[in-house]
């Protein structure tokens, strides 16, 4: 494969103020998340992933929630279209190309109001010839992407249009891409992955390029990048890691929790905070149960592991000397002499010895079953056939077993069968060598095995801090809305409490009350609790984040109108 370059990338985060639109439009996402907290509506009218991808629509444009409502001059669309034409008009010359990722408000060919429509009629009104303009989507065979793709690769088309899906792997346009767009934020850190992959890849002209991410501030669209960005760093964490994660965040979850939709609509700045600690406490956990892991892998070396393996090498320590004494004492100090019982003949030539030798091994009837069939140095020979290695092996059995293979050549099985017993002393010293390994190793153990988790502190402290955080954001239980929000659902009544109590300011209610049951404990069943509106509370949260007046009342809901007690 060629060694070609890959185009340097340079980020820009384009940050966008929404309209008095989206910041109201936002707020009321945050009362339908409360509503679903509090099962006021059925799962099939509204849920948390609903509102979510009209978070979603909001941040990328208020069109997709009212087609009604008006082109904001600083939305995404416009943004992105002034930014492509001013690149679009500087590199005419060099015909360069610019790929815009759109997951939400795809060509529908109905009729209904689009991203992808609305920045291809602005392109064309600045200028832009309309051929130079394409949608992933109007390549719907593998011959017309083909010819789209060679389109883009000349500078005939110079605007590709096209969702992760449709745009993704496969899509090789890169000759000469030098931007592009992200108008709206995938759920999966792979989806980034495959969207920057088209233009920052080999065979790119442009040494340069630009990646553009379109950002509306307070709405899901900060949120989604972190969740991105986390999301990756967990990932990374798991594929780097040697210990395996119990544990993480679905990396495909593509639903808001009631209270992130909530920290969102008041523009809490906890909630990045929240979610890097996230991250952190998340490595420290990791790193912990890794050295736990380790203690625990270096007690039971010290208890097991290390104590057999130090009396094994022992034991073959003191075998080895032994049969080096006996090969010693009776090998011939003249190497010409030689002698070797098989069967009931003793062999003085090597060759005659070797041929013997094979012949014995043909009249082996067994299978992995060593059968003696001589002698030679004071150690027994035993052959036997390896079935799973379809071969003979030899086994030189003293103090301990020395074993080699069996071949058909005679003088090359007497050579081996030498070589086996010259080999003891070095054997003898690796076992040495390896003793001292061992012994240095278990004391070694002993040390690291009481030494402490040294981010221990650190972990507790981030850890305190996460479970303050999870207190005013909420993300703990779903009855504690932490902040002062005193939006809890009621606890649910007994039987009893809701059958058997009247209505309240009923002639019933009153008679009952002055019969000494305390009024207070008692619930009814047709009037429902006195709540606080969410767009209220979220006033008085944002104050509180602000800095403003942390004392300033909660609104109390009185027959129907809000009032400052």
């Amino acid at each position: 494969m060629l060694n070609l370059p890959v185009p340097e990338a340079e980020y820009e985060n384009v940050v966008l103020k929404p309209s008095e639109y989206q910041k109201d439009m936002v707020a009321s996402l945050a009362e339908r998340a409360e509503a679903v907290r509090d099962r006021q509506v059925q799962p099939y009218e509204d849920n948390m992933l609903k509102i979510t991808n009209d978070g979603r629509k909001l941040a990328l444009d208020q069109r997709l929630i009212n087609d009604m409502l008006p082109d904001d001059e600083n939305s995404k669309a416009n943004t992105c279209v002034e930014k492509a034409f001013e690149i679009w008009e500087q590199t005419k010359e060099q015909k360069s190309t610019q790929l815009i990722f759109c997951d939400l408000s795809t060509p529908k060919g109905d009729g209904t109001f689009n991203v992808y429509d609305d920045i291809r009629n602005k392109l064309i009104e600045k200028g832009v010839p309309p051929e130079e303009i394409a949608f992933i989507h109007e390549a719907n065979t593998e011959l017309r992407k083909a010819e789209l793709f060679g389109k883009v690769r000349s500078g005939q088309v110079r605007f590709l249009l096209g969702s992760t899906q449709k745009m993704g792997a496969g899509t090789n346009v890169q000759d000469r891409l030098i931007a592009l767009h992200h108008l709206d934020v995938p759920w999966r850190p792979s989806d980034i992955e495959q969207q920057e992959g088209r233009i920052l890849r080999q065979g790119n002209l442009n040494p340069k390029v630009k990646i553009f991410r379109y950002v509306t501030e307070g709405t899901f669209d900060s949120y989604s990048w972190q969740l991105i960005e986390n999301k990756q760093k967990f990932i990374g964490q798991i594929m780097t890691s040697k210990s395996p994660v119990r544990s993480c965040e679905d990396v495909d979850e593509a639903a808001l929790t009631y209270a992130e939709v909530k920290a969102l609509a008041t523009g809490n700045p906890y909630i990045k905070e929240k979610m890097d600690l996230d991250i952190q406490v998340s490595k420290l956990k990791l790193m912990k149960a890794n050295h736990t892991s380790q203690k625990y892998r270096l007690e039971d070396n010290i208890a097991k592991h290390y104590p057999q393996q130090i009396t094994i090498l022992k034991e073959r320590i003191s075998g080895m000397q032994a049969d080096i004494q006996t090969a010693k004492a009776n090998l011939p100090v003249d190497k010409e002499q030689f002698s070797m019982k098989i069967g009931d003949t003793l062999y003085t030539d090597k060759k005659e010895a070797g041929t013997a030798l094979v012949e014995m091994c043909k009249e082996i009837k067994t299978v992995n079953a060593p059968a003696v069939i001589g002698e030679y140095a004071g150690f027994k020979m035993a052959v036997s056939f390896d079935a799973f290695n379809h071969k003979f092996v030899m086994n030189l059995k003293g103090q301990l077993s020395h074993n080699l293979e069996v071949g058909s050549d005679p003088l090359g099985n007497i050579s081996r069968i030498n070589h086996a017993l010259e080999s003891m002393p070095k054997q003898l010293m690796e076992a040495q060598t390896k003793l001292e390994t061992v012994e240095h190793q278990l004391e070694t153990a002993k040390v690291e095995v009481t030494k402490p988790f040294e981010q221990e502190a650190e972990l507790a402290e981030k850890l305190e801090r996460l479970s303050a955080l999870n207190a005013l954001l909420n993300m703990d239980e779903k009855g504690n809305d932490g902040i002062d929000m005193d939006d809890e659902p009621e606890a649910p009544k007994s039987e009893k409490e809701v059958a058997d109590c009247p209505a309240k300011n009923t002639p019933l209610a009153e008679k009952t009350v002055g019969i000494g049951q305390d009024k207070s404990i008692r619930q009814y069943a047709d009037v429902p609790a006195e709540r606080v509106s969410l767009k209220a509370k979220l006033e008085v949260m944002k104050a509180k984040v602000a800095g403003g007046d942390t004392e300033k009342p909660m609104p109390q809901k009185v027959k129907g109108k809000e009032e400052t007690l």
